[in-house]
């Protein structure tokens, strides 16, 4: 007898087709059978060991998270019910071109230093891996949820050529070939960049498309945090589309935003350009949270120039008065190239969590207010706030545009990314919250996407960019990554006032088969294994 029946669920089943009612049975982690209109056909039902009754709520596949920044989060909470308990089964890590595979000892100093504001320093963890391959391994030991990995491209380059802002060898190109191959050939799904970090940013395009080449022949795709979501937004979109199309392979957009007032209303200029690349023939697929503001590091910020040579050089700037001044001018002025182009406007920086709990104090505030406060001026406490948390501040931009947000996520190849950074006392709600805000914010109350197609965007189209043959859709044979919610209360919790708020009306999720949350309670059920990337 089988495992599980799920009886009478409203079956939406990530295709965007309309849903139906059905029971459907779970055995050795996959959909054995679904019978529809079970209960109506009179005809026999079947049955398990467990029945779960599922009346007035959706069962749905496992939501994608496209983007993800839980690369050690996994490691160190087991619970991780800050995406378990939004119906996430399956995250992409490796994002905006920095995590911690591949390395060697002195790369994962500087890279632990370089995004302690995103995944914090890493103190508590075993780093017992240098390749993607043996990352993947760990995560094989039982996670939460799901986990796929891309290659972050500063890292490789860091590896390859260092944190100097110059053009990469014969040789070191060479060595970032075969760096981007074996992590393909150990998993990995595709590339990432971070192309307003360091030292991502350094790549020119002929060095990312040379990347990109040996990404697409093995199958996989290119993930890219693009050079500008400011000023010059719509020319950087334009660079990843013809530099993917020139190395043949499929682009993906990370959090494809437009924001900053340079910006304001021009999302239907993006599509276009979208639109337009992709009746071309391009291969292009996207992701956004459901949220004006912006997550980042107040670090990520800073002129590119101060950033060169890594995490210490960037210290040692700081420390000296004529090129804090330097670094000031670009900030306030000119519009630095990690602040995209635009001049900071500090009332509009937030910062979300510090490092140090002594410094707790700017926390929940901007730089402005707390400049305010302190009778200083904003570049004097983010300065000192830098210097004093040794670059680990993490901010939130509140730089976004809601005519914007609701446009792209209406496009035909959008999918969902939290972009949910979990570090800090107060971080972007959308870490607990992207998924039931799609769901409840955004189709039942305002009705910007049906239900049904909110649903694809969250699986099947996520799960088709990924290569997954047997996940993102409720089909029999296919992985029982399931999500039951209820369509008329879920909603997410979380807030900026409460950040860490679990969401409501998601009573049950199954990873593998096997209940992860149930009756709304996170189980010690450590379900979740690396995916690793498909055989082309």
């Amino acid at each position: 007898m089988e495992e599980l029946v799920i009886r009478d669920a409203d079956v939406v089943d990530g295709s965007g087709d309309h849903s139906y009612r059905a029971d459907v049975v779970v055995d050795g982690g996959r959909i054995v059978s679904i019978v529809k209109e079970a209960a109506d056909a009179g005809c026999q039902r079947p049955k398990a060991r467990r029945e779960l009754d599922a009346e007035g709520l959706v069962l749905a596949p496992g939501f994608i998270d496209m983007h993800a920044h839980s690369d050690l989060a996994l490691l160190r909470d087991p619970d991780h019910s800050a995406k378990a308990a939004q119906g996430v089964t399956l995250e992409v890590l490796g994002q905006d071109g920095l995590s911690y595979a591949p390395v060697d000892d002195r790369t994962l100093g500087e890279v632990r230093r370089a995004i302690a504001g995103w995944n914090g320093p890493g103190d508590d963890i075993d780093f017992d891996w240098r390749s993607v391959g043996e990352y993947l391994d760990r995560l094989d030991r039982g996670i939460a949820v799901n986990a796929a990995y891309l290659i972050p491209q500063g890292t490789v380059r860091a590896l390859a050529v260092g944190w100097e802002d110059r053009e990469a060898t014969p040789g070191e190109l060479d060595r970032m070939r075969q760096l981007v191959a074996e992590g393909m050939e150990q998993g990995a799904v595709g590339m990432s960049s971070g192309l307003t970090y360091t030292p991502g940013m350094y790549a020119e395009d002929a060095e990312l498309t040379e990347l990109c080449r040996v990404v697409a022949s093995y199958g996989g795709y290119y993930c890219p945090h693009h050079r500008s979501y400011g000023a010059g937004a719509l020319e950087a979109y334009e660079e990843m589309v013809a530099l993917t199309r020139e190395a043949d392979c499929p682009l993906h957009l990370a959090h494809a935003t437009m924001n900053f007032g340079v910006n304001k209303g021009r999302a239907p200029e993006l599509l276009s350009l979208l639109d337009d690349a992709l009746d071309a023939g391009a291969d292009i697929t996207l992701d956004t949270y459901p949220y004006t503001p912006g997550c980042t590091t107040l670090v990520a910020l800073l002129p590119s120039w101060a950033s060169e040579g890594g995490p210490e050089e960037i210290l040692r700037r700081l420390a000296d008065d004529g090129t804090a001044e330097r670094i000031r001018h670009h900030l306030e002025v000119t519009g630095s190239d990690g602040c995209h182009g635009v001049p900071v406007e500090w009332e509009t920086i937030e910062i979300s969590g510090v490092g140090d709990p002594a410094l707790g104090e700017y926390v929940g505030r901007t730089v402005l207010e707390s400049a305010r406060v302190r009778g200083e001026s904003p570049w004097v406490v983010a300065r000192e706030l830098l210097l004093k948390d040794r670059l680990a501040p993490t901010i939130l931009q509140h730089v976004g545009h809601e005519e914007n947000v609701r446009a792209i996520m209406r496009h035909r190849v959008h999918t969902g990314g939290s972009d949910g950074i979990l570090q800090g006392a107060k971080p972007h709600p959308r870490a607990y919250g992207t998924f039931p805000h799609y769901l409840g914010h955004y189709v039942r109350e305002l009705g910007v996407l049906p239900l049904e197609e909110c649903v694809a965007h969250l699986t099947s189209r996520p799960a088709a960019r990924l290569r997954l043959a047997d996940r993102g859709l409720v089909r029999e044979g296919y992985k029982a990554d399931l999500v039951l919610f209820d369509p008329g209360t879920v909603a997410a919790g979380s807030t900026f006032d409460e950040p860490r708020t679990l969401p409501t009306g998601i009573p049950h999720v199954l990873v593998d088969g096997r209940f992860v949350i149930e009756d709304g309670r996170r189980t010690d059920v450590l379900a979740g294994r690396a995916v690793r990337r498909s055989p082309r």
